[in-house]
């Protein structure tokens, strides 16, 4: 099975991240996945990240630690050092659930028609790595993305974020979207990589954890999560989003969470909401399988 797994390509920025540091590389570590390349970018933090790193410089493909203009650009240039069929980015702050790596590796390798991925179940933890929080999000769609489904917190009802520490996507698809994080952002630049990515593939929901974002005090978008939102709803906006009413964005979310399949189904062909391409594991076969919900 090993030698049929693609290569995961993982870029941990980091600034000033040396708390949590040796947690991520531990999460990392204990994926035990065959074909990692874990690109390590520093943008010339002045605490004990760099000593922990030379301890752990075995564990990485690449190191780097330099001065940037910011995250997306230090994250753009780790990506620039990768040569993974895969991609993702794990902030030092977070983590994976054990087997993660395993699972997102299996799905590209037995679904070919699948070019990007998240989770149906995003995951909180706190500053202990204890889990706090697990929601539960019905699948995604342009369409819905378009309608603000993914944009919590701007004054309508959301199904909640597109989980960037649980999100990986092929390379083929990264190019076709331009190759780059919008560096020009602070916060927002995985919201505005998704709209790029929507414009062309489809993001297929997996309905088991994958990551976990964790929470606490001086987390980036923590602290200042209004910047997020600015930013997040200036590219929805440039990408041709529309605002919902409140009414109307509860009562779509209302259908997708509480329908029976048969009404549901019913809702996709009046178009009243979308369906929604789903990953799930067949127990019987032993297989992860793709079908639309």
């Amino acid at each position: 099975m090993s030698t049929s797994l693609p290569v995961i390509s993982v870029v941990s920025p980091s600034f000033n991240g040396a708390r949590f540091l040796p947690r991520m590389i531990a999460s990392v570590r204990e994926q035990r996945y065959p074909r990692l390349e874990h690109v390590f970018v520093d943008a010339a933090s002045t605490d004990d990240t760099m000593a922990i790193v030379e301890r752990e410089r075995g564990h990485f493909a690449s190191v780097t630690s330099e001065p940037d203009k910011g995250m997306y650009d230090g994250i753009n240039r780790g990506f620039a050092r990768t040569t993974g069929d895969v991609m993702t980015w794990l902030n030092v702050d977070d983590e994976w659930f054990p087997g993660t790596l395993h699972v997102v590796g299996t799905i590209f390798a037995t679904l070919p028609e699948v070019e990007w991925i998240s989770t149906a179940l995003p995951a909180a933890i706190d500053e202990n790595s204890a889990l706090i929080k697990v929601n539960r999000i019905d699948g995604f769609s342009r369409a819905g993305f378009l309608r603000g489904e993914n944009l919590a917190g701007a004054g309508w009802d959301a199904a909640g974020y597109i989980q960037q520490e649980s999100t990986f996507w092929r390379r083929s698809l990264w190019e076709r979207a331009g190759a780059r994080l919008d560096d020009s952002l602070s916060a927002a630049g995985d919201f505005e990589l998704w709209s790029r990515f929507f414009q062309h593939a489809e993001l297929w929901c997996v309905d088991v954890p994958l990551g976990c974002y964790r929470r606490h005090a001086s987390q980036k978008t923590s602290v200042d999560f209004g910047k997020y939102l600015r930013e997040a709803l200036s590219v929805f906006a440039a990408v041709g989003g529309a605002k919902p009413s409140p009414r109307g964005a509860k009562i779509r979310l209302g259908l997708r969470a509480s329908t029976p399949g048969w009404l549901r189904r019913a809702c996709v062909r009046a178009g009243l909401i979308s369906p929604r391409p789903w990953i799930t594991y067949d127990w019987g076969r032993q297989v992860w399988v793709s079908e639309r919900r």
